[in-house]
């Protein structure tokens, strides 16, 4: 794969437009207007860059067809999922512009000698490295509570999502954003690390892969930077019983196929009870057959949409041959493509616990199901994970599911639904999904400059 910036369109695999990454010199010069920048915007009050961001949410929703219209053809996910994306990301800015103020309120804290406070204030520029697999909520979630705290915000963009990455921009600057308060790098994996490591950076986010994590982390802790992280995941989806286990299972086989199985927090691993299990896998093999290959434009349900590239779709087909090779039951499914990024829906068992694929996240339509005898089973599998990052408990004995789901090492636990999604609840992991939150009141506080103001009597 030609490593660009480029609108790569993966119904055909064909590159329909390049970029030049950004000059060293162009890099430097971002970086110098987003530390004038803060100087600014930092200093002006909360209600005006509250203002700004809200017209900035509006934007983003005046114009969500035209942004999903270019990112279906930049990373291939169905346009309904991307106008819903637009929404979203728009809900989640607006969000930080009407509760702003009441996050980052001075906070009284009692003091024997005088008059204590915490004040939460910005930290300076940041770098965001954001992934393709949801272009706009991705930013939505890293730069919106960020911009009305008060930084300015650096933004790499995955590589194939170049029109995205400019229209975010442009709109951040119609919004009324001063000049460096939000811009877009095209940058290399090396103008990132100089970035990193400019004194006047103060902080990175990354949502991106295990390895990618490390090596940001590596840089921001060797130039003593705060970091973010969220990483992948291989969520368990637990379904201890069901009144009926057809309906449980389109909801586990509809929520895997979100974005065609590309997202982090997808229930990647699927536990379900042993009374119920042969049933529950012959149901997700049946919805399995039945999926039929369709462009962005014209998806519906039961239909799916090529992966963001041939690369990811030849990567995942390897990892389900390195799955059978291990001792796993590929049930159906798994087929490539001649051209573009195609692999058809796949249902796959018996993956043998302890081996490689056990471990492993597989990034696109793959419903992985396990079979479980008891709760104690079920958590102790889910637990067997190197990653963190979400997990749902279904029963009709709500107690027991609660019970089950506390028991979860993960950093978002859900019962009887596949997750909370509001801008309003907090997103991260722990383990190797990695740490910090996102959305919530918590992310506002993440860059943060959580300061002790003390005035002695």
């Amino acid at each position: 794969m030609s490593h660009t910036y480029r609108v790569q369109n993966p119904v055909t695999d064909t590159v329909v437009e390049t970029f030049d990454f950004d000059s060293d010199d162009d890099i430097r010069a971002a970086v110098e207007r987003a530390a004038a920048a803060y100087r600014d915007w930092s200093s002006r009050p909360l209600a005006e860059r509250s203002a700004r961001a809200r017209r900035f949410a509006d934007l983003l929703e005046e114009h969500k067809d035209e942004l999903a219209r270019d990112a279906a053809l930049e990373m291939g996910k169905p346009l309904p999922e991307l106008i819903e994306e637009a929404e979203f990301s728009a809900e989640i800015i607006r969000y930080y512009a009407d509760h702003g103020a009441e996050f980052t309120a001075d906070q009284p804290i009692p003091s024997e000698n005088g008059e204590a406070l915490i004040r939460h204030l910005p930290l300076g520029p940041l770098v965001g490295i954001m992934p393709w697999n949801f272009p706009f909520y991705q930013v939505a979630r890293f730069a919106g509570p960020n911009l009305v705290l008060g930084n300015t915000i650096l933004l790499k963009h995955a590589e194939i999502c170049p029109r995205s990455a400019r229209s975010i921009e442009r709109l951040a600057l119609e919004a009324g954003f001063p000049e460096g308060v939000y811009q877009a790098l095209f940058a290399t994996h090396d103008q990132v690390a100089r970035v990193i490591a400019d004194p006047r950076v103060r902080g990175v986010s990354l949502t991106g892969s295990e390895r990618a994590g490390a090596q940001v982390a590596a840089q921001a802790g060797r130039h003593l930077k705060k970091v973010v992280l969220e990483l992948g995941g291989t969520d368990p989806y637990i379904v201890l019983d069901t009144p009926d286990v057809a309906q449980a299972a389109r909801l586990a086989w509809d929520t895997r196929m979100v974005n065609t199985g590309q997202a982090c927090n997808s229930n990647k691993r699927i536990f379900v009870m042993e009374d119920i299990y042969e049933a529950f896998v012959d149901e997700l093999v049946e919805l399995a057959a039945k999926m039929q290959p369709t462009t962005p434009e014209k998806w519906e349900p039961g239909t799916y949409c090529p992966l963001s590239s041939r690369e990811a779709a030849e990567k995942l087909r390897g990892q389900l041959d390195d799955a059978v090779a291990q001792g796993a039951n590929l049930c159906i499914g798994g087929e490539l493509a001649d051209q573009g990024a195609y692999i058809k829906p796949a249902v796959i068992t018996d993956i043998p616990r302890g081996s490689d694929a056990w471990y492993e996240e597989f990034f696109g339509p793959v419903a992985e199901v396990y079979k479980v005898t008891s709760a104690e089973d079920a958590i102790a599998q889910a637990n067997d994970s190197r990653h963190g990052l979400g997990g749902a408990v279904f029963s009709q004995d709500e107690k027991l599911a609660k019970a089950v789901a506390a028991r979860l090492e993960v950093g978002m636990a859900n019962v009887n639904t596949p997750a909370g999604e509001e801008a309003g609840l907090p997103f991260g992991g722990v383990k190797n999904s990695g740490f910090g939150r996102e959305l919530g009141p918590l992310a506002i506080e993440e860059f943060a400059n959580k300061q002790l103001y003390y005035l002695e009597r």
